[in-house]
């Protein structure tokens, strides 16, 4: 990248967006393609202005990437809540405190992976902005040139940055401009970014091509329409959440009376959920008839998955490492493979699934590994001391230090199918990151049905008839248990957690923080370090 495009890399006003341009020059990943500061024809305002972009959904280092590294994005919503831990193991996951912190919510105002994760996104709104008003140049100097579609794309994308870190903050400047002013950057209240980012969406929208995003192909990977109308769907299930510039006075809007423009109607927030759900079943979008195909080796042609972070050992540098960092050593030595023996299911996951009960559903020999630990042939893993490796689920604990369960306590995920031909330790591998599937959209609908005071049955027990679990009748408790069951480890539970009240709850080993069930925690801090740099950002209430 030109370095005379780094004049933003850190806002004047404190939000530091990217590294120096000399990181820029230090590696150049076989995924990243080069700008040349110009755009001299469609094909390099394409590559340069929004190829380009794609890049950044995932990652091959910390805080980078919506999904597939650590300390970012998705730790912050799975590490921090009843479904996942990382258990200090003797001098293995103490890591200062780090991950204990986070499942304890005492994360702090100075943590430098929520730092890392501001930094992060906002890098990737910065080039958004960079890539909008290059576009606009070409506009003056190609006036016949049709870029609509183009940004729309871009604004699109920019939305879904948004979205996360409205998600994950709360207050935020709402910053559209590629070389701001310290004037611009201006902290705005959450219910004017949840409409700005609504609005975004909403007029990228028809001119988006209504064409999968997870098969191969020119939109492989991209934002189309498909993904648009399941980023809408969950902005207005979450409408009392994202509406609310006060989470900490036990108040919240009613979705009932929060309302959006669609298809010539004023819909309530549930009613707009339902018809954004609607409209993806309409374009032909399914429940595939194997729960595991959708997150198999190569799993491009599932029929479910909506949108995906592509993965290809030889064409992309985006790493996956939560099998790596979950499973035991010799179990991953086992398949050829790496591990870091680390991350594992909570009691609260395991009473869920119903772990040791006749009742257990069937989605936990899918997700989890337990109990006798088999290779890909079929037989017993052996420690080095030639015992057979046992994962014991119910001994997990914060720390298992000088246990008998120091190194096997806890279920390992298993979610993503082995790839046998992974590199890197299995980092590198040819399972595609799924982030949007059809099945949430199908719980999504049935729970704003209920929160609409309409029956939500069909849509759950679709959900529950494919992996043949009993049908259940839909109520709120029911279908947050089923958004566990079938979404676990898929980076969802701390929203779901907030939208149902129950992230500052008490759980095994957590007990809830002074003063936290007002709810401050149900958005992280501004970073201390950012606000250093812009004495104007206010610290979220609370911390």
């Amino acid at each position: 990248m030109n370095c005379k495009y780094i004049t933003w890399f850190l806002f004047s006003a404190g939000i530091l967006l990217l590294t120096a341009c000399a990181d820029f020059l230090q590696e150049q990943p076989k995924d990243r393609l080069p700008d040349t500061g110009t755009f001299n024809d469609m094909q390099e305002l394409y590559l340069n202005g929004v190829a380009s972009l794609y890049n950044y959904m995932g990652g091959y280092s910390d805080s980078q990437g919506l999904q597939g590294t650590g300390r970012g994005v998705y730790d912050l919503n799975t590490f921090t809540t009843d479904e996942a831990m990382m258990p200090t193991r003797g001098g293995d996951w103490f890591d200062g405190g780090f991950w204990q912190g986070l499942y304890l919510h005492k994360w702090g105002t100075d943590n430098d992976a929520i730092r890392a994760t501001w930094e992060y996104l906002y890098k990737v709104v910065g080039l958004a902005n960079l890539s909008l008003a290059k576009m606009d140049a070409f506009q003056q100097a190609h006036p016949d040139a049709d870029l609509a579609a183009y940004r729309a794309e871009v604004r699109a994308l920019r939305a879904l940055f948004y979205y996360h870190l409205m998600d994950l903050f709360g207050r935020m400047p709402l910053v559209l401009s590629p070389a701001p002013s310290t004037k611009e950057i201006v902290q705005q209240p959450r219910s004017k970014s949840y409409a700005f980012i609504v609005d975004e969406l909403l007029s990228a929208l028809p001119l988006l091509p209504e064409v999968p995003s997870n098969r191969h192909g020119s939109y492989y990977g991209r934002i189309t329409r498909p993904v648009v109308f399941f980023l809408l769907a969950k902005l207005a299930l979450n409408a009392e959440i994202y509406s609310d510039d006060d989470w900490t006075d036990k108040t919240r809007p009613e979705g009932k009376a929060i309302y959006f423009n669609w298809g010539g109607k004023q819909l309530n927030a549930w009613e707009a959920t339902i018809a954004w759900c609607d409209s993806l079943t309409a374009m032909g979008y399914t429940l595939s008839d194997d729960y595991a195909e959708n997150f198999a080796v190569f799993n491009e042609n599932s029929s479910e998955n909506i949108f995906v972070i592509p993965m290809n050992k030889y064409l992309y540098t985006n790493q996956m490492i939560y099998l790596f960092r979950s499973r035991h050593y010799n179990h991953a030595a086992a398949y050829g493979l790496g591990g870091e023996n680390g991350a594992c299911a909570t009691l609260e996951t395991l009473h869920t699934f119903g772990y040791g009960t006749a009742e257990a559903d069937p989605r936990f020999d899918y997700c989890f590994y337990a109990d006798t630990v088999y290779d890909l042939s079929g037989r017993p893993v052996r420690l080095d001391n030639g015992e057979t490796l046992v994962y014991y689920p119910d001994k997990v604990a914060l720390d298992v230090t000088d246990t008998p369960y120091e190194k096997n306590a806890g279920a390992r995920m298993k979610k993503y199918a082995v790839d046998k031909t992974a590199t890197k330790d299995g980092k590198l591998m040819e399972n595609d990151i799924v982030l949007f599937r059809y099945a949430d959209v199908l719980l999504m609908k049935s729970e704003a049905l209920v929160r609409n005071g309409q029956n939500g049955d069909t849509e759950l027990n679709r959900v529950r008839e494919r992996v043949k679990a009993p049908h259940r009748t839909a109520t709120l408790q029911h279908i947050l248990d089923e958004r566990l069951l079938e979404l676990v480890w898929e980076g969802w539970r701390r929203q779901d957690l907030v939208r149902f009240g129950l992230f500052t709850r008490a759980y095994s080993y957590r007990p809830p923080l002074e003063k936290e069930a007002n709810g401050y925690t149900t958005v992280f801090p501004i970073p201390e370090k950012i606000r250093s740099l812009n004495k104007n950002l206010l610290q979220n209430p609370g911390y």
